[in-house]
């Protein structure tokens, strides 16, 4: 292979023979010269396993084609011209290793011994198919042969690669188990995006032995790369962030087996990660209706003659390990397995949607016992059984994280400044000396790739909690949030095990960005649970619940509570039921549905006004929602006012109302009535922030809806 110290630039010189001044920075504007295969020390029966392997996806490319012309297919985004790098790639990996593929990498998936029946029917979004028809083509991933599949937003696959990269090196230290690699694709667009910096400096900074190649195929669909970077190469990148880096020619299928084998041999002996830019060419748009008007067709001519399967067939013929009457019975043997495998595709069932089948999948089942017990403190008036003591909140918060990671070998803890420091706010305090920083991780200022990391150990069968550092910064880690966390089991079938801690709320002058209640934008987001508890037995025993299911949990802590709120909390390990509100406080004058702070406002007002007989209803899990507790909340009163910390319009409160108005309108005695912040940033100002908080209206809207 090429040596990996060479720089990127004289490396593709001479892969492409031209001159220094003809360099140039992508496959637009280069002069392109025979291409040179070395065989190494493959065998002739290698050497036309690598023939098959590459053909066999052109082969199926030209008949989908085919057939999206005829309707059979809705869509198709065409790898003709990119073969050898996804067979390339995929040859040059264990079997067991992950490949996180993008939508033009049919040879990951052929190569993976994928069956292209099942891939038809898959194309066809049949039920049958790999995603149940919930996904299109290439966007799913499989357990079995270590493919996640991409979302449409490209870059985030890139950081599910640390996290599986991250898996295998804990597991290699704690039980021994072979090193292995991870490889991401993305394209020459996709370096341009923030998780692309993000996931190569996390790699380099943990040292995790991942491969992250880059198709440069000249357009990222109809943006040339003279739009895209000012780089001479991409591979340049690599430098910066303290890892080596190699461009090779991506149309000679054995110099891009070659390189990746080298390349991975690298990575797991110095436990580093490597980018490789893979020159390329799309020969087709960047999916079949937008066509290729946009590109001048003397590059369609320039870059025929580096054909890649094409090419790599002439050089076996000269070889004299194919023959043409070889290549004539492997094409039609090709051929033939082709048209029986979409037979058995086309033999699928019309789409006959189920509807709680659709919504059943949306979380992944809880398959193995936690070993906790699940503690009923639903009813008014619950008394802790056996050993208990008083806890703040914030103490609550950490033994229950203490103690799930004491249950969990198995779970990682990461965010910025957790581990020495001990967090911003020291719940993990103390934690390093305890269970080491493969445990718990500082990360840099990341939060997308952390969140992505998180999924990407979850493939591996790891658990994983992260601290969010404030809830207001979710905003950086938003897209692998609701985009990948939260679908990825209803897409494919794949659990995401990931607890993100969610430090929120104001009432500590704290200002804009240090206060806001958010959890409005999640609940909105199918395949998450969302958790949010006021008291500290509550706090403890959902965290313990949230780590151990299996699927994403946003698990939000009032800032304010952590030092104001004490309260009993059972010494054992315990959970308390995500899905499940608590009757706070009995009454049958007016009812109040709330969370979080506004638990605590309606219980202060409730014991200044004895007059009034006030129900509280404490939501605990905003996702699922315990719709029953609000029917019966309702049934108490005949009078409900929903009361929450995030600001009006757009909170959970008017979701609550409206369901209210819908089912249980006969018990009403008066109109839903709402209390909530002003519709405002959090303003900084102490007195301002006193205005912005519904407490301040609690008394008016209360009085309001007693006397309608």
């Amino acid at each position: 292979m090429p040596s990996l110290g060479m720089p990127a630039g004289r490396l593709f010189m001479e892969l492409y023979g031209i001159a220094h001044h003809d360099f140039g920075s992508s496959p637009l504007n280069i002069e392109i010269r025979n291409m040179a295969f070395d065989r190494k020390d493959l065998s002739d029966q290698e050497l036309i396993h690598f023939y098959r392997s590459i053909l066999y996806p052109r082969m199926i490319e030209e008949k989908m084609l085919i057939l999206l012309r005829q309707g059979r297919i809705s869509k198709w985004f065409s790898g003709i011209g990119q073969e050898a790098i996804a067979v390339g790639a995929t040859l040059a990996l264990q079997e067991d290793e992950w490949i996180m593929p993008l939508h033009r990498n049919l040879g990951v998936f052929t190569s993976r011994g994928m069956p292209l029946s099942k891939l038809f029917m898959q194309w066809q979004g049949a039920r049958e198919g790999y995603s149940k028809g919930r996904e299109r083509s290439f966007h799913f991933g499989n357990r079995d042969y270590h493919i996640c599949g991409m979302i449409s937003h490209l870059g985030p696959q890139l950081a599910i690669a640390d996290g599986v990269s991250l898996a295998h090196k804990l597991r290699h230290q704690t039980s021994g188990d072979a090193l292995k690699v991870s490889l991401a694709f993305t394209g020459e667009g996709g370096t341009s995006e923030g998780d692309f910096h993000e996931a190569l400096n996390l790699a380099a900074v943990w040292d995790l032995p991942v491969i992250f190649l880059i198709e440069n195929n000249g357009y990222g669909l109809s943006t040339p790369t003279t739009e895209q970077y000012r780089c001479i190469s991409l591979v340049d990148k690599a430098r910066g962030y303290g890892m080596e880096g190699v461009q090779i020619d991506g149309n000679n299928l054995l110099q891009v087996y070659d390189t990746i084998k080298g390349v991975r041999e690298y990575c797991l002996r110095h436990q580093k990660p490597y980018l490789i830019e893979a020159m390329t060419f799309r020969m087709r748009g960047h999916e079949e209706a937008s066509g290729t008007k946009y590109v001048p067709s003397h590059l369609f001519e320039l870059w025929e003659k580096k054909d890649p399967v094409k090419n790599y067939e002439e050089y076996l013929l000269q070889q004299n390990v194919l023959t043409p009457d070889s290549v004539s019975s492997i094409r039609e043997s090709l051929r033939q397995q082709i048209e029986d495998e979409l037979a058995i595709g086309f033999d699928t069932k019309p789409v006959v949607p189920d509807t709680a089948s659709e919504l059943n999948d949306i979380y992944a089942p809880s398959t193995t016992a936690s070993g906790a017990r699940v503690l009923d403190n639903a009813a008014t008036g619950y008394q802790p059984e056996g050993p208990a003591r008083e806890m703040r909140m914030i103490d609550a918060i950490k033994e229950g994280l203490l103690m799930s990671m004491q249950k969990h070998e198995n779970l990682v803890l990461m965010g910025q400044d957790i581990a020495e420091y001990g967090g911003a706010f020291k719940i993990t305090e103390g934690f390093v000396s305890q269970f080491g920083k493969s445990r718990v991780r500082n990360t840099p200022i990341c939060e997308s790739v952390v969140v992505g990391a998180a999924l990407g150990l979850s493939l591996e069968g790891y658990k994983s909690m992260m601290e969010m550092q404030f809830a207001d910064f979710v905003t950086v880690g938003f897209n692998q949030i609701v985009n990948n966390l939260a679908k990825i089991h209803y897409r494919w079938g794949q659990n995401a095990d990931v607890v993100i801690r969610m430090p929120t709320g104001a009432g500590v002058g704290a200002g804009p960005f240090h206060s806001q209640s958010n959890e409005a934008w999640f609940v909105h987001t199918p395949g998450l649970k969302i958790v949010y508890p006021s008291t500290p037995m509550d706090a403890k025993g959902l965290l313990i619940a949230a780590i151990n299911d299996p699927n994403p949990v946003m698990y939000f802590e009032h800032k304010a509570l952590y030092r104001s709120v004490s309260g009993q909390v059972p010494s054992e390990y315990y959970e308390i039921e995500i899905g499940r509100a608590r009757h706070v406080r009995e009454g049958d004058e007016i009812g109040i549905i709330t969370y979080g702070s506004g638990v605590h406002w309606a219980e202060d007002f409730a014991a200044e006004h004895p007059e009034i007989s006030i129900d509280i209803l404490d939501l605990r899990t905003l996702l699922p929602i315990d719709y029953e507790s609000i029917r019966t909340a309702v049934k108490r009163t005949g009078r409900i006012l929903v009361l929450h910390e995030d600001t009006l319009t757009g909170g959970i409160g008017g979701e609550i109302a409206a369901w209210i108005a819908e089912h249980c309108f006969e018990f009403l005695d008066a109109p839903v009535m709402r209390c909530a912040s002003l519709d405002t940033p959090v303003p900084f100002s102490l007195e301002l922030e006193k205005n912005f908080l519904p407490k301040s209206r609690l008394k008016n809207n209360i009085e309001k809806l007693m006397n309608y």
